[in-house]
């Protein structure tokens, strides 16, 4: 039993060490190449040290003035709008679910709209989003939201379709009526997988409001971007990929804890 413990360990240990090994080597050849004198690559890429240097001058604030926000208040404006729209979509997801696969009429009538408008880029409905709701946080919702629901609305369907038949006829035996045996039986079976599915759609999301900040919002991650573009501010736009970088690491991760923990079981 202890070796078994101990080799568990180090197969969990393992894949987190080489992984931080090799990303402390690409930081390591990254400072490399930035400080070469005669590397042309400096100039686009500038080094960790130098970007992180360059923001910390100004107390890790963006913009100009007094419009200057905090990289905390950037990010943590990317996350609500993010989370914003994920949860709604997910939820929309599973009410649409319920109601098409309780009803033949709206799934004749709602298949094919679902069917026609997924394949839409998310980035796609910006225009009309601006025209609508104007530049702010709820055209950043909006456009997580429409890169999300319709891809998890079909996912969730093809969950419901997976749960074994036999479920809803013992339900069905002790007295459940239909909106019941979704909601004790349906419901719970489909859960795991959705969420895993959302996770899935979370890279699509993220990439969809970081374009959504790039548009006009004055903080977010994407604004960061823009910020640094239209100052021709290397050391800006390099800070802000990496903090994406990150940021979506820590979200995707979180996501997966959940999904592990406490969303464990499985049909």
């Amino acid at each position: 039993m202890g070796r078994d413990a101990q080799r568990a360990r180090r197969q969990a240990v393992l894949p987190a060490a080489v992984g931080l090994v090799s990303v402390g080597c690409l930081l390591g050849l990254w400072e490399w190449a930035g400080h070469s004198s005669d590397s042309v690559i400096a100039s686009i890429l500038p080094p960790p040290s130098q970007f992180l240097s360059s923001v910390a001058q100004s107390d890790f604030k963006i913009g100009l003035g007094s419009q200057a926000e905090s990289v905390y208040v950037s990010v943590l404006s990317t996350f609500a709008r993010v989370f914003a729209g994920m949860a709604l979509a997910f939820v929309a997801a599973i009410l649409t679910g319920a109601l098409l696969s309780l009803s033949r009429f709206a799934t004749w009538s709602l298949g094919p709209i679902l069917h026609l408008l997924a394949p839409i880029a998310p980035i796609a409905w910006i225009p009309t989003a601006i025209v609508v709701f104007g530049i702010g946080n709820t055209t950043a919702v909006f456009i997580v939201f429409m890169g999300v629901y319709f891809i998890l609305t079909i996912a969730t369907l093809a969950e419901i379709a997976r749960v074994p038949p036999e479920f809803l006829t013992v339900a069905g035996n002790l007295g459940a009526n239909a909106p019941q045996r979704w909601l004790w039986v349906v419901l719970p079976a489909i859960l795991p997988g959705v969420f895993t599915l959302l996770r899935t759609n979370f890279i699509a999301a993220w990439m969809a409001v970081l374009v959504a900040e790039m548009v006009g919002l004055r903080d977010g991650l994407g604004a960061i971007i823009m910020m640094g573009r239209n100052l021709f501010n290397n050391d800006l736009i390099m800070f802000g990929m990496v903090v994406i970088g990150v940021s979506g690491f820590v979200v995707d991760k979180l996501l997966g804890f959940i999904a592990r923990y406490l969303l464990w079981w499985r049909v």
